[in-house]
């Protein structure tokens, strides 16, 4: 494979790509030395003087690929604090408690088995987009490189003991009461990032499946936003009697929640409930939602006191967005949870020692706290629809519903007062991506997704 890499790797949250086909040790080792320059001119630093981050998840070729990002970053100059087999949020955390000026982590997130990739952030853990920074990788090892000047050097770091205590800093742990909870790790990370965590609360019993990192991944995918990776924990939760469940993506920055009746919890109504629970500290705060949410977040921050930001879809908005304006805690419907107290960086541990806080301090079950959202906003979940022509598509749709309020701050978004929905284009394939929501009932929001699914589709 030739040095340059294939242009479709770069995409608009992070670089990934088919480990051999796409991505190999000689295009981590130029895409390392592109970052430590980016990150540079960025800083207004020389390379040499760069202190950046390394990370890597439990994936097969990690190591491998991982050890060329560094010999990339070392080739440029840089000093390279290794964290070795770590969370994404790890990561995060060294690159801004030790105020860092970058970081990256090895990893394909939730993709399966044959990917590969690397996530990126400058000083603060903000992330590197598509829009700015990746693009800028990508034109450096486009441009040549050139031989690496050298004179870096790297040093191995473990922050799992401060991760910790940082994580437990954001709940009581004396409201955590008995609970038993079923635990999916997808046999990614977060069997040894958040299990040290829940082992030290009282009173849980702790019923774990798939914790062992494998980057076989022998029994599931590490993706629980696909239903049919998400059956067997539904299940188990019922068969166990338990009260809830927690089930990680493979770099173990989202977790998602099932409840104790079995049912998955979108990540509308999550948002919504971290949300009570972070005003409940932050009294009057800013909270961020992405513009395919329930109204549930909206109503429910502003009812608490808050203020409710809609934001763009994606995780370089949301950081940069609560570090320039200061909103304190932001929620995605794809389970990514952001804390201005955690560096503005998602985290899967900590969404969940949250909930486990807010039902010891509610006395409630899951499903309890869930029904007053469940009973009033009726949500369609995302779906995708595969058309030729996108724009001229979401034309018609503003043609179609033009007596509405329509916004474009991601997509377009069409709001009456008791429906709305929002279609917004992929980064990377020809789809116009749906999510519509009924204030009425489950068969008018039917009706609705089934009437705008058709225009799209026509």
């Amino acid at each position: 494979m030739p040095t340059v890499p294939p242009p479709e790797i770069f995409k608009a949250y992070d670089i990934r790509g088919l480990y051999g086909e796409q991505i190999d040790g000689d295009v981590a080792e130029a895409i390392g030395r592109a970052f430590a320059r980016v990150l540079a001119k960025g800083a207004g630093k020389q390379p040499g003087e760069l202190r950046i981050g390394l990370g890597r998840d439990m994936r097969l070729t990690a190591p491998e690929l991982a050890g060329r990002y560094k010999a990339g970053m070392v080739g440029e100059g840089a000093h390279v604090l290794d964290a070795g087999m770590v969370g994404t949020e790890q990561l995060y955390f060294l690159v801004g408690s030790r105020e860092l000026d970058g970081g990256l982590m090895c990893t394909a997130s939730h993709n399966p088995k044959p990917y590969t990739g690397a996530k990126l952030v400058k000083e603060g853990a903000i992330a590197l987009s598509g829009d700015a920074g990746i693009g800028d990788v990508r034109a450096e090892i486009e441009a040549g490189l050139g031989d690496a000047p050298g004179g870096g050097s790297g040093e191995d770091v473990d922050v799992s003991r401060e991760f910790q205590e940082r994580a437990l800093d954001f709940i009581d742990v004396g409201a955590i009461r008995p609970l038993k909870v079923v635990l999916d790790g997808g046999n990614g990370m977060a069997g040894p990032m958040v299990g040290p965590i829940l082992e030290q609360l009282p009173g849980l019993e702790l019923v774990a499946t798939y914790w062992e990192p494998d980057g076989n991944f022998p029994d599931h995918e590490p993706n629980p936003l696909l239903p049919e990776n998400r059956d067997l924990i539904m299940r188990k939760v019922i068969e166990e009697g338990a009260d809830l469940g927690i089930a990680w993506d493979g770099d173990a920055d989202r977790c998602f929640f099932i409840d104790d009746r079995g049912q998955f919890v979108d990540g509308d109504f999550l948002t919504a409930l971290l949300a009570e629970s972070v005003l409940r500290k932050r009294p009057g705060s800013a909270i961020l939602y992405d513009v395919r949410a329930s109204r549930a977040v909206a109503d429910t921050v502003e009812a608490a006191g808050g203020t409710a930001w809609m934001n763009r879809v994606g995780h370089a908005f949301f950081k940069t967005r609560m570090r320039d304006e200061g909103g304190v805690f932001g929620g995605e419907v794809s389970g990514h949870y952001y804390f201005a107290d955690f560096y503005n960086a998602d985290s899967g541990t900590v969404p969940a020692l949250l909930i486990l806080e807010l039902l010891g301090q509610e006395g409630k079950s899951l499903s309890e706290l869930l029904d007053r959202y469940r009973s009033k906003y009726f949500i369609s979940g995302e779906i995708n629809s595969e058309v030729s022509d996108a724009d001229a598509k979401l034309a018609e749709l503003e043609r179609e519903f033009s007596d509405a309020r329509i916004t474009h701050l991601d997509g377009v978004s069409i709001d009456y007062d008791d429906w709305h929905f929002n279609v917004r284009k992929s980064n990377t394939e020809p789809l116009l991506r749906l999510t519509l929501e009924s204030l009425v009932s489950a068969e008018d929001m039917e009706a609705r997704r089934d009437r705008v699914l058709g225009l799209i589709r026509a």
